[in-house]
């Protein structure tokens, strides 16, 4: 397999930019998926990568050649799109022999890898069957299998599960990431699931408007955002956001007063912040507590019922709306009064600009305060 480096590539279509200056390196055997809301530029990136669009600028490297230059077919890539794109007069076999007969490959060698990649992805039984008679899940299969007969130095994932229903897009995810592990390849995927991100990627490129937000993996991206963006994108249900005002700062501590008056002592490096300025409180709706008692009240506006636990929706007095993830065997209703509390060790700050302040619990809770919120 093969390393992919991507130094200051940028895309324009005429006098649009769409992809600005991007530098990237997706090491040899790595699973990397592009993540990002629709129009922030991975599909573009990932054709780059695949020369299907040629870079306005910048250099991409693939097992260390330069192949800005080299068409689709001479860089060593397999793609597979969101599309099967199978034609549906050949046999499974013949669809995933094709590209090995138009590249000349013997008839031995052919029936070896594609019986070899059939058995892999578990279609062996399928390969006399015409397209129409195989289900979603089993077309996607052949498509991947088209790509893994061919050898290639990288597979890129152009969506690939965005046409299966829910229960054969986690069946196709464990079948994806089992592959990489049994084949140790490079592989690139894109998704605007950030769910599907988060359970396949070694490591996640979060992108915005052409530009990356912040690369890392999985659990660095849910734990320490870099910015707003990403905390508010990375995570199902979304991070809660409270606007706020930096009323105290000291060693390894930030006290702030959130909308309501309610003030919250959070053990984060103070940075260079200063009273009076405004900033942003974040916190996960698995770390706050709806309850009778606590210093925010609101009313329930919604319940999702999930089953081993539901989603509270609680548009607070003085603030924004709060999500929150309580047991499944907590009963609330629409209407219902309640109080809200949560970790202060949990919380996440964020400046007026997004950046984020600090990690997470960088710092202890200063001996004697409480963890939870307090009213001033």
């Amino acid at each position: 397999m093969a390393e992919v480096v991507l130094k200051g590539v940028e895309k324009s279509f005429g006098s649009v930019k769409v992809i600005h200056g991007v530098d990237l390196t997706v090491r040899d055997g790595e699973f990397v998926v592009f993540v990002g809301p629709s129009g922030c530029g991975k599909s573009t990136l990932l054709r780059l990568i695949a020369g299907l669009e040629d870079a306005t600028a910048g250099d991409l490297f693939i097992d260390a050649e330069r192949v800005n230059d080299l068409p689709p077919a001479k860089r060593r890539i397999a793609m597979v799109f969101q599309s099967y794109a199978l034609y549906p007069h050949m046999s499974v076999y013949d669809n995933m022999a094709f590209g090995l007969e138009l590249a000349k490959a013997t008839k031995s060698e052919i029936d070896q890898r594609v019986r070899q990649a059939a058995r892999l992805l578990q279609i062996d039984t399928l390969l006399d069957r015409k397209p129409k008679q195989l289900s979603g899940g089993q077309r996607q299969r052949v498509a991947i299998g088209r790509a893994i007969v061919r050898d290639p130095k990288v597979f890129l994932f152009d969506e690939p599960l965005s046409n299966l229903d829910a229960a054969l897009r986690v069946q196709t995810r464990i079948e994806i990431t089992k592959l990489h592990s049994d084949m140790k390849a490079t592989m690139i995927y894109v998704t605007h699931d950030q769910v599907e991100a988060m359970t396949l990627a070694d490591r996640i490129v979060v992108l915005n408007a052409g530009r990356i937000e912040q690369v890392g993996t999985p659990l660095e991206l849910y734990h320490r955002p870099a910015n707003l963006f990403v905390a508010g994108f990375i995570g199902s249900p979304q991070m809660n956001f409270i606007p706020a005002e930096v009323t105290q700062t000291g060693p390894g501590n930030v006290q702030v007063r959130i909308a309501g008056g309610s003030a919250l002592s959070l053990p984060l490096m103070p940075d260079d912040l200063r009273p009076s300025e405004p900033i942003t409180v974040g916190i996960r709706p698995d770390h706050v507590t709806v309850g009778p008692a606590g210093p925010i009240s609101g009313r329930v506006a919604l319940v999702e019922e999930l089953g081993e636990n539901h989603l509270l929706y609680v548009d607070t007095e003085h603030g924004p709306r709060l999500t929150a993830r309580a047991p499944g065997n907590a009963r609330h209703r629409i209407g219902e009064r309640v109080s809200v509390t949560f970790d202060a060790q949990s919380c996440h700050l964020f400046k007026a600009s997004g950046e984020a302040l600090a990690a997470r619990g960088s710092s202890p809770t200063p001996a004697g305060s409480s963890p939870r919120m307090n009213l001033a």
